[in-house]
């Protein structure tokens, strides 16, 4: 392609292709989401982002029995359907996928200023709702990362809300501005704001592996790996990945697990070898309590209602 201050649009059969200088997305109309994500020559997806609503279980969930009051949402953290897509390129919104056959009429040197797909999931709980995630392309290669969650008033109250990224290898760190140690919204008054590193990626060694690593209120997340899954890729120069805040600070917890494989260790040396990096950015976070642990219940607010529509927005850079 010549040079040119756009990006490259590819307009595949079942995808969508977006590529700069030095990036490379590619969006899948068949899985329903952003299936690559390069910076640099280096993949940074392991598996396609979804919506999120599961953290691991803590003891004070055992204690109230929230666990069992929110286990539809259990579910429909493992299991993602999409059932819509929506393509605009530059002004231009499609009315139809630009996908298989309609997909011939463009050539290799299509170029675009901005790029937005939204992709619309049914969020399998009992009753279903529904879930979006919005990516919107910049020339620069930032992308902006919209969630949303439809409210229902006959679910469960959520553990949580958010976007999930998992990473095809183990970081050797991370480095954030924000507050210090972990956070939630119910233990945030003994943290102080600045900058902070944190080595590989710690898990809290509870008897029984549980929900841990949450930072609250975070304003940037630097996450840097030296390792990829391209064996022909013998680079071991560390690269690193951004993620700012938009419109206002996010939450993340950056671990080697998913909730569901914590979930499923009733001890410690059940968990499976750390080989993957998991992010969570999530736009609201059920406070964890800890008032007791045989029956009282998280504060009314730091509870997230079910029946309300949440939203939340960051920046991949």
């Amino acid at each position: 392609m010549a040079y040119t201050n756009k990006m490259q649009v590819v307009y595949g059969t079942e995808s969508l292709g977006v590529h700069g200088s030095d990036f490379s997305y590619i969006f899948s109309y068949k899985f329903g989401g952003l299936i690559s994500l390069k910076k640099k020559g280096k993949e940074w997806l392991y598996r396609m982002p979804t919506p999120t609503f599961w953290r691991a279980t803590t003891d004070n969930d055992r204690g109230n029995g929230f666990n069992l009051k929110a286990a539809t949402w259990l579910g429909a953290d493992m299991f993602t359907k999409c059932k819509e897509i929506q393509v605009t390129v530059d002004d231009h919104h499609f009315t139809e996928l630009p996908s298989g056959p309609a997909s011939d009429k463009f050539s290799n040197e299509e170029t675009a200023e901005k790029v937005k797909l939204a992709f619309t999931y049914q969020v399998l709980a009992t009753p279903k709702t529904e879930a979006k995630i919005v990516y919107e392309v910049a020339t620069s290669g930032t992308i902006k990362v919209i969630g949303h969650y439809v409210g229902h008033a006959d679910l469960p109250e959520l553990p949580v809300f958010g976007i999930r990224m998992i990473m095809p290898t183990l970081a050797t760190g991370f480095d954030y501005q924000g507050l210090s140690g972990e956070t939630y919204p119910d233990r945030m008054a003994g943290a102080e704001k600045g900058e902070f590193h944190v080595v590989g990626l710690p898990v809290t060694r509870y008897l029984v592996p549980q929900e841990n690593g949450m930072h609250m209120a975070t304003e940037k997340l630097t996450i840097t790996r030296d390792d990829t899954q391209n064996n022909a890729d013998h680079d071991r120069t560390p690269f690193s990945l951004t993620v700012e805040q938009d419109q206002k600070p996010f939450n993340f917890s950056c671990l080697p697990y998913t909730a569901e494989e914590l979930e499923n260790a009733t001890h410690i040396e059940e968990l499976p070898p750390a080989r993957r990096t998991v992010l969570v950015v999530a736009g609201a976070v059920r406070g964890v309590g800890g008032i007791d642990s045989w029956g009282s219940d998280v504060e009314d607010q730091y509870h997230i209602a079910s029946d309300q529509d949440l939203e939340f927005s960051f920046l991949i850079k």
